[in-house]
């Protein structure tokens, strides 16, 4: 668009260069409230004209037409829609009116040249009047315009209308020739200044429906081929919207001559879709935006209305769902579109069929009754024959079927004073089969007998009354109130196990799916032992069971910075019974402004049960919808699918009843107190216990007591003991040593975007991860927001969290639209190098091995959303891994083998390979080197030891210097040592050579001494020394003398030999 000057020129939705539009043919009769006559549409190609002039205006006149029924007025002169007003709206307008002037003296002259002969003159009935464009002074001519041009001539001549700004009332009309307002008659009526669209047998005239791709630059390109079928669809009653990922608009285009409004009624169930409304000028500038973004609807038709300014006005009704999973989102209806504003009708309009007004002056019809019809323009509905029967609002009566099994159910009466029940037999609401018809099922006999079940926990009967609930101190299993012994209290909540009556905070209803109106009848009948849904009006009706909670009282105050923000929890046992494709729906509403489906089951289910957490402290209501089958068809076919609710346990209810007491904290006043923050309460003494370190406090519902649990590994306990957490810090042994770690980098929230994927109709997308694995004091950083609009901005908080990203449709999204925020990490369980934790596995395989001599450190979470599929909650497991390499932030990925970054839809896996996740480094890290002993030094050096696996810590000790001896020093000492070695040894082996001299000797002697004893006498005792012997020698020989006694005799031998010599 540009400027909003001469130049600036506007593209109303739907005229797009190069598509049919209507084109200018003679005029007709036609009721438009007085607007300028809109012509026959016959589609040709019409040619977009240059920009006009600057100056001039440049606005585009929209057309408006409404099958017949009152349409805004002065529109301007312009024939078709798209059509360009060069000198501007005032100009267009007198232009308008001088061609309609033009072109009935054209018609007329044409008349008499080709005729060869005058024309009659017209009769009353061969013309109307229409009023001409206003001009700028607020002023319009009224003027006659044949039925047919060129068969008669002599019109009225034109006459002065009335103010552009006059209109009549609702009920009223516009009598053209007198100009004067008159009342509408019997079976008619007119919104007086306005029009309404309550017939959708097919898309309205003047109405464009436009579905284009999410991928597309602007709202209003060209349609994606995938997206072509992707528009508003008329239901009748109603139009819905689109239910894929395609941007589905339904537009209308009013010239208004006064401010008004714009009215409509909505059904918006299913937050997956983006609803939004919102008008715009001819220059396309949104005049309305605090009402833009639609919010979703709880029971039935909602009204919405807008007001509008005088002029051209565009209305956009744009749905755009954003669900990328495989569940189909409700589409979101709208019905009986009202605008007012547009100057005066000039007609009053028939009520359509099923309809009746019966008093004139009416400016509505009503629907007809039940077994009654009606035709067009009716003042009163006929009522059906006996055996037909009709739904409210019908055209026609329908023959009576004959009665089936499947059009009656059984229920139980209330018990009577003798403790009894009666079994009793009734015609499913509204009855519309027969018992007269051949083979029809008669009502079985109502009136058995059976004793009562006992009073749900809580309640008791006295004196054969009907069950009461136990007051306040007492608590019952059913037979009888008890008080709670001293130092007990009771535990206050819900259980509904026996259903024999609805209990007064539960309230049942049907809701139509066929017009999504509330019956007034009971969905859901007890049974006994369980309620179970009612057969309905038809198979696609909704059984609608709801249970109000006025608030809770848990037992300990719930923490800002808990672990879980549990208040309560609602645990119901249920079971279905289908041969088609029924639907359970389980719903919760927030202080009556929101119902949100949190559940949904699909087909047969066996018996089993389904827990909520209730996270907020306020009047809550829980609702459970049953659907047969979403498909229409007439009769009841499948009254045998049921949906059966066993029990329903809703904890620490305000104002609730007890089946058992447990102990608490006495005090003086004799009542019980809560146990203050961080402590628990001790059974045995009935006194409050602080939870010790490492440890905090978790709930259970079975008592209703919370308990110290311990922390998992690696985490430690918060001061008031209500969460645990990891501070970036881990100390893990590994073969003898310990490893310490620190990473408070890694409190951070990094992002991943996994790869592009594509939807079934083709729309990209991407799930987009944030991550933080630690926080002092258990702070959560991940946080992931729903930015679809403005009014349902969402964020969720966590330690992993994840949204899904599409590419932008429209200019004020600046960067990718999130939707669909979940937490994948609420509580962190315990940082570890086990695979296993807490039933959540981290399997090795499913990323590249690491570094054989350093495992990864595994961080193990877990969310506090439990879903159907994930029973516990959604898990994660993040490997941290440590790569000197990548410092900073590193990589964070997910397995090639899960793209998404789970394989089983409820644990999550990612790798996070950086710098931060190295250990401290130690003296285990690095190793010394020696060097040689150079000049007298010897230098130790140390290094690490690679590959380095390690960071910050402990640094490399210096470099260490000593003194040495050199190599020429040892070699001298070694020489010398070894020349005395060599000395000694010489010097012995000379002392024993001589010695051995010796011995032989003395040998020889002794040999020879031994030869003269055989051959001579007997020698003497004593011989003398020969020359040269020694007297000790044979003295030491003798006696066999050790080496030092040999020595010492030497010695005395030396000493006397001395003294000799002296004397």
């Amino acid at each position: 668009m540009e400027g909003r000057g001469g130049g600036g020129v506007c593209v109303i939705p739907g005229a797009i260069p190069g598509i049919t539009l209507p084109a200018p043919l003679p005029l007709r009769r036609f009721h438009n409230n007085g607007a300028v006559p809109v012509p026959v549409p016959v589609p040709v190609p019409v040619p977009v004209p240059p920009a006009p002039p600057r100056g001039g205006g440049g606005r585009r006149c929209p057309q408006v037409r409404a099958r017949g029924r009152a349409v805004g007025g002065g529109r301007g002169p312009c024939p078709v829609l798209g059509a360009r007003c060069p000198l501007g709206a005032e100009s267009c307008a007198m232009a308008g009116a001088r061609w309609a002037l033009l072109a009935l003296s054209v018609a007329a002259a044409a008349g008499v040249s080709s005729a060869g002969e005058r024309l009659h003159v017209c009769k009353e009935s061969e013309y109307h009047y229409e009023y001409t464009a206003c001009d700028s002074a607020g002023s319009r001519w009224r003027v006659a315009v044949p039925h047919t041009p060129g068969l008669c001539t002599g019109l009225p001549d034109p006459v002065r209308g009335t103010e552009c700004s006059f209109s009549c009332r609702a009920g009223e009309f516009l009598d053209m020739k007198a100009q004067r307002c008159r009342p509408c008659a019997e079976g008619t009526y007119s919104l007086g200044t306005g029009v309404r669209f309550d017939e959708w047998d097919e898309v309205p005239h003047g109405f464009a429906s436009v579905a284009t791709s999410l991928d597309s630059d602007d709202g209003f390109g060209d349609a994606v081929e995938n997206c072509t079928g992707s528009t508003w669809v008329p239901l009748g009653d109603y139009v819905a919207s689109n239910t894929d990922e395609c941007t589905a608009t339904l537009m209308y285009a009013v010239n208004l001559k006064q401010s008004g409004t714009v009215s409509f009624e909505y059904i918006y169930p299913d937050s997956s879709i983006v609803f939004e409304f919102f008008v715009q000028n001819d220059q396309c500038q949104a005049t309305v935006e605090e009402s833009r973004w639609m919010r979703t609807t709880e029971k039935g038709w909602e009204f919405h209305s807008v007001e509008l300014s005088r002029g051209n006005n565009v209305l956009f009704w744009r749905t755009t769902a954003f669900s990328v999973w495989s569940k189909v989102p409700k589409p979101v209806l709208v019905r009986n579109i009202g605008i007012t504003g547009v100057a005066f009708t000039s007609e009053c309009f028939p009520c359509k069929p099923g309809t009746f007004a019966a008093a004139a002056g009416s400016s509505s019809c009503q629907p007809c009754p039940a077994d009654t019809s009606s035709g067009k323009g009716a003042t009163s509905c006929q009522p059906c024959d006996p055996d037909s029967y009709a739904e409210p609002g019908s055209a026609s009566c329908k023959p009576r079927p004959p009665c089936t099994d499947k059009d009656f159910f059984y229920t139980h009466t209330a018990c009577d004073e003798h403790g009894e029940t009666q079994l009793m037999f009734k015609w499913a609401e509204p009855k519309v089969c027969s018992e007269e018809l051949p083979q029809a099922a008669k009502l079985p006999p109502s009136g058995g007998r059976t004793r009562c079940p006992p009073c749900n926990p809580g309640f008791a009967a006295a004196n054969g009354s009907a069950c009461q609930p136990c007051p306040l101190g007492s608590y019952s299993n059913g037979s009888g109130c008890l008080s709670c012994p001293a130092g007990t209290e009771p535990v206050l909540g819900l259980e509904y196990k026996w259903w024999n009556v609805l209990p007064p905070n539960m309230e049942t209803t049907v809701l139509s799916g066929i017009n999504f109106e509330y019956k007034g009848i009971a969905g859901w009948e007890v049974a006994g032992d369980y309620i179970y849904t009612a057969a309905g009006a038809s198979d696609n009706d909704f059984m609608i069971l709801t249970l109000v909670v006025p608030g809770f009282s848990p037992p300990s105050p719930v923490l800002e910075d808990a672990e879980s923000k549990e208040v309560a929890r609602i645990t119901f046992v249920f079971e279905m019974v289908c041969t088609v494709n029924c639907e359970l729906y389980f719903m919760v509403g927030i202080n009556s402004h929101t119902n949100t489906p949190v559940e949904t089951w699909t087909g047969p289910r066996g018996k089993q049960s389904y827990t909520y957490v209730v996270e907020k402290n306020a009047t809550m209501s829980f609702t459970w919808a049953f659907q047969r089958t979403p498909y229409h068809e007439e009769g009841r076919r499948y009254t045998s699918d049921v949906a059966k609710l066993y029990s329903i346990n809703v904890t620490n209810v305000l104002g609730g009843v007890a089946s058992f007491c447990r102990r608490c904290a006495p005090e003086s006043s004799g009542s019980c107190a809560p146990c203050p923050p961080g402590n628990v309460m001790d059974h045995g003494s009935g006194t409050c216990r602080p939870c010790p370190p490492g440890t905090y406090l978790r709930g259970h519902p079975s008592d209703g007591l919370p308990a110290c649990h311990p922390c998992g590994p690696g985490t430690y306990s918060n001061q008031l003991r209500s969460l645990c957490f990891n501070n970036c810090s881990a100390a893990l042994p590994l073969r003898g040593r310990l490893l310490r770690y620190e990473f408070p980098a890694m409190a951070a929230a990094a992002a991943l975007a996994t790869g592009p994927a594509f939807t079934p109709r083709g729309r990209r997308y991407r799930h987009h991860f944030r991550v933080s694995l630690c926080g002092p004091q258990g702070r959560k950083a991940a946080a992931c927001t729903d930015n679809v609009t403005e009014a349902r901005l969402r964020v969720v908080t966590g330690y992993v969290c994840q949204a899904t990203l599409v590419p932008p449709d429209r200019p004020h999204h600046q960067g990718p639209i999130s939707s669909q925020p979940i937490s994948l990490g609420d509580r962190i369980l315990g940082v570890t190098t086990s695979s296993s934790l807490d039933g959540i596995t981290s399997p090795p395989e499913l990323f590249p091995p690491g570094h054989p001599d350093l495992p990864d450190i595994i961080f193990f979470y877990r969310s506090n959303d439990v879903t159907q599929p994930c029973g516990s909650g959604r898990a994660t497991a993040i490997r941290l891994r440590c790569d000197p390499l990548r410092p900073g932030p590193g990589t964070l990925s997910v397995p090639s083998k899960c793209p998404e970054g789970t394989c089983d839809g409820c644990t999550f896996h990612f790798l996070w390979v950086t710098g931060e996740g190295c250990p401290r480094c130690s003296s285990s890290h690095y190793r010394p080197i020696v060097s040689a002993c150079l000049g007298g030094v010897q230098r130790t050096t140390y290094v690490w030891r690679e590959p380095r696996l390690c960071r910050g810590g402990r640094s490399l000790p210096p470099q260490t210097v000593r003194p040495c001896r050199s190599a020429d020093f040892w070699l001298k000492v070694g020489i010398s040592a070894g020349t005395g070695a060599a000395a000694l040894l010489a010097a012995l082996a000379a002392y024993f050579w001589k010695k051995n001299q010796k011995l032989e000797y003395k040998y020889s002697k002794l040999v020879m001494n031994a030869a003269a004893k055989e051959s001579e006498l007997p020698a003497p005792d004593t011989c003398a020394i020969m020359e040269g012997e020694d007297a000790e020698d044979d003295l030491v020989f003798a006696t066999k003398k050790s080496l030092f006694g040999k020595i010492k005799s030497l010695t005395s031998k030396t000493s006397s030999g001395g003294s000799a010599m002296e004397l």
